[in-house]
């Protein structure tokens, strides 16, 4: 991808490392991640990649300062970013900030632009382990007076509330196959309460290990 080399630069040591202060679920792994997803599903859309860079780089920015609104301080962060100015115009960091003020799954409405859809959907797992895991570590970061049992009902019922077949409120505005196949994964595992509990267990174990 030819993204502007200073601009990347200045991103790398200046904002990747604020990722730090988040929980282990909003890392810089995670935004490598959904880097790598917003390019892999904007291939064949019309977009600027700088844009689509800075969208991606910033959208959790602000987590660590309050989870609960984290997509509007984020956005408020990168729009106030006067190294960004060098860059873009007044017009695309409007956009920027929109897109990532609508990238949240709870979103009760669509994204305003292509760029909300992409960093919305890059924004998804399409890895059930790495699924179960930001599960569990947003459970035990957001809600540490649970006993383990309870927050392994408490991962099951965010799981069924957010991905559930019948009304689950993520959303993905692209057609894609990883998706499509992580989903249906997901949901047979949902199908078996039992069967989720035992994998998730797994995984905190290995984790505790």
């Amino acid at each position: 991808m030819n993204i502007n080399k200073e601009l990347k630069k200045y991103i790398i040591n200046n904002i990747f490392p604020i990722y730090e202060k988040n929980e282990i679920g909003h890392k810089i792994n995670h935004i490598s991640y959904v880097i790598e997803r917003c390019f892999e599903l904007s291939k064949d859309e019309q977009v600027d990649i700088n844009m689509l860079y800075v969208i991606a780089s910033y959208h959790d920015i602000g987590y660590y300062i309050d989870y609960k609104h984290h997509e509007i301080i984020s956005a408020k962060i990168m729009y106030e970013d006067d190294n960004l100015k060098k860059y873009f115009n007044e017009e695309q960091l409007k956009i920027m900030k929109e897109a990532i003020e609508d990238h949240r799954a709870s979103l009760n409405r669509e994204p305003r632009s292509i760029y909300g859809k992409l960093i919305s959907s890059a924004d998804r797992n399409i890895d059930i382990d790495e699924s179960l895991k930001r599960i569990y570590f947003y459970s035990i970061t957001h809600n540490n007076q649970l006993s383990e049992k309870e927050t392994i009902e408490e991962c099951y019922e965010h799981a069924i509330k957010k991905f559930g077949k019948e009304n689950g409120y993520s959303k993905f505005f692209f057609k894609d196959e990883k998706y499509k196949n992580y989903l249906k994964e997901l949901n047979s595992l949902l199908d078996s309460k039992e069967e989720f509990i035992k994998r998730l267990k797994v995984i905190i174990d290995n984790l505790k290990n």
